[in-house]
């Protein structure tokens, strides 16, 4: 936000589009006909999608969140968007992690993964609400009022996910205007940032999810040719291949939620660090006691993320091919998503199709720019919203179950969306005087191998003979991608019309009842992350007064140390309280207190650096520290998360 910018109280809410990642999170806005990420107080654009619950209930999203999932990996959520949608009983949910998980009591709650914190269970759309609540938070600080939102997902995520998500924005009370795949909104803030037409791959490889789009942009329309991927393939997969390395080396034993989550933390550490380099060294715990240094050279990680990138050189291939184009055929390819940034990705994707990746775009940022700009688009106040058109695509196949357990198909996947489709079917007994209608999702033929969206009964069909009832199905599937269906008997007239909600944990009255719960206790929830917030700056004061007590408690007089020492005491008396007022009185009381005390610390610091040295040594010494902090600050930018 710039320092002149003024807020008029009566302007409209803005607009904004948000890319909701597997490791981390973006909001943007668009001003002045150009997209920008809305950065938090400390400049950070990026917030990593971590949700700790503590002990008293408190919810911290973010940095902080992440800071505590090694110390408490059962109550700190990382990674929920893999959990989106999926039962109880999926394989995805049983994989290497850290979580209890509540154990399902009826056939319903089988259908949603549900997490066990403390004395109670959430959800992946609770959790993906509180992430999606942060973001708001974070653009109502710079924007004031935020009005309508796009929120990005996977191009892969099937209806049921694409649900989760879009209820998950309501419940972090926010106005969805669109559910936006990603690869998409890659192409959209692409194209208009660089005015070029052609066709295109789209390769997104986040945290946990692998997309591949095949699209042509034509001056202004962005036609989604072909779609493909997984929506359980990531980065998360190369920690975990990595994490499971150092499991063996730190001789951890089976069910160790801490020293998983502390494995999956050092393996995401090393992966970053081996962008850039081509060993790295770690220090890790081993049982026992100990410590233990382990060097990883970016060929042994490359050999064991090998299976999992080519993966997606299989979801490449299909694309191309349903998509009637060869990789020579192509104008560019663009990278999307943190995971991109691994060298032997880039090396893998410049293989497959033949020509290096496009590497002039911020695989972090693209997609939540994207999101900002059709957000704008939508609401009516883009200097490009006569001029763009999108035409995504269904990543997967929709269908019924007919006689036998047969799926068939009736809106097939990479069908152009909005889009709707009918067709007839009859009964197959003398006097049936019903439909059971079982609505599926994917490829396969049997409708017991793809998912089960949603089942509803046509009843009131009068008896008639096997084969002269008329039953109309109407497919529609809107912008966001969700389905409606209508079943109509035409002979009678008995039509049944239902949206398809999938059933993955809430139901719409559980959502109404969170919502209504998060305006009931609106100041209740503010009041609490005052607290919170009062506590973590504590703490942080407490700890750096502990650390310089240890090294240069001499410079202290004997006033000044008891001074000290009541303070600390008091600060800690007050943390362990509920007063939030009380806490930032005591952390500013301590502050005074060794006010003083910190310019001795700094003589002392300043004094030991130049100790023994001419004056002409101390000038090269700040002249190479000052190329170091370049040196650092560039690479910084070159090693997002992924």
């Amino acid at each position: 936000m710039s320092l002149l910018e003024i807020f008029d109280p009566k302007a409209a809410p803005r607009p904004v589009g948000i890319d909701l990642g597997t490791t981390n999170s973006l909001v943007a806005r668009v001003r002045d006909d150009k997209p920008q990420v809305i950065a938090d107080c400390n400049g950070a654009r990026l917030l990593p999608s971590a949700v700790h619950y503590d002990a008293r209930g408190a919810v911290i999203v973010g940095t902080p969140a992440l800071l505590l999932a090694a110390e408490h990996p059962r109550e700190t959520i990382v990674s929920v968007k893999r959990f989106m949608g999926r039962g109880a009983d999926d394989a995805e949910t049983k994989r290497l992690g850290t979580y209890d998980f509540a154990a399902p009591t009826t056939p319903e709650e089988a259908k949603s993964v549900r997490f066990k914190i403390h004395d109670k269970v959430v959800s992946p759309v609770e959790v993906s609400a509180e992430i999606l609540k942060a973001l708001r938070l974070l653009a109502e600080d710079e924007l004031r009022t935020v009005g309508g939102v796009v929120i990005t997902v996977p191009a892969y995520f099937d209806d049921a996910q694409r649900q989760a998500t879009k209820d998950a924005g309501r419940l972090a009370g926010l106005d969805v205007l669109r559910l936006l795949n990603e690869p998409t909104a890659a192409a959209l803030a692409y194209g208009l940032e660089k005015q070029q037409n052609g066709l295109f791959a789209v390769y997104d490889l986040g945290g946990g999810t692998f997309d591949v789009t095949i699209l042509l942009l034509d001056n202004g329309v962005f036609q989604v040719k072909s779609t493909g991927g997984d929506s359980a393939l990531g980065g998360d997969d190369m920690d975990r291949a990595l994490a499971s390395r150092f499991l063996v080396e730190m001789g951890a034993p089976e069910g160790d939620h801490g020293l998983v989550r502390l494995a999956l933390d050092a393996a995401r550490q090393v992966k970053h660090g081996l962008t850039d380099h081509d060993e790295v060294e770690i220090e890790l715990p081993i049982v026992g006691g100990a410590t233990k240094k382990i060097v990883v050279t970016r060929a042994d990680f490359d050999a064991m993320i090998a299976p999992i990138i080519a993966r997606t050189g299989v979801a490449c291939r299909r694309a191309l091919r349903d998509a009637g184009v060869k990789p020579e055929e192509l104008d560019g390819v663009i990278l999307v998503g943190g995971s991109t940034r691994v060298p032997a990705v880039r090396a893998y994707v410049e293989k497959l199709f033949g020509k290096a990746p496009l590497g002039d775009i911020n695989p972090d940022e693209v997609v939540a720019l994207g999101a900002a700009i059709q957000a704008d688009i939508l609401a009516g106040e883009n200097a490009h919203a006569g001029e763009v058109l999108l035409l995504d695509v269904l990543p997967l196949s929709l269908g019924i179950e007919t006689m036998g357990g047969v799926a068939e198909k009736i809106l097939p996947r990479n069908t152009t969306i909005p889009a709707g489709a009918r067709q007839v079917f009859t009964t197959y007994a003398d006097n049936q005087t019903g439909f059971d209608l079982h609505i599926v999702q994917g490829e396969r033929e049997l409708a017991a191998d793809c998912r089960s969206l949603a089942r509803f009964v046509l009843k009131g069909i009068p008896r008639m003979p096997a084969g002269l009832a008329r039953l109309e199905v109407t497919f529609r599937v809107d912008a966001d991608g969700l389905l409606s269906v209508t079943a109509k008997e035409t002979t009678t007239g008995v039509e049944q019309h239902v949206e398809v909600v999938p059933s993955y944990g809430l139901s719409d009255e559980e959502v109404e009842t969170m919502l209504l719960s998060a305006l009931d206790n609106g100041e209740e929830d503010f009041e609490k992350r005052r607290l919170i917030e009062a506590r973590v700056e504590a703490e942080q004061v407490l700890a750096a007064t502990k650390k310089a007590l240890a090294a240069d408690a001499d410079l202290l007089s004997d006033d000044e140390k008891a001074r000290v020492s009541t303070a600390i005491t008091d600060l800690e008396g007050a943390v362990a309280g509920d007063r939030t007022a009380a806490i930032t009185t005591r952390t500013e009381a301590l502050d005074d207190a060794t006010h003083a005390w910190a310019g001795r610390r700094m003589d002392r610091a300043v004094a030991r650096a130049i100790e023994g040295k001419n004056l002409s040594d101390v000038e090269k010494d700040v002249a190479e520290a000052a190329g170091v902090d370049a040196h650092v600050e560039a690479h910084a930018s070159m090693t997002r998360p992924s």
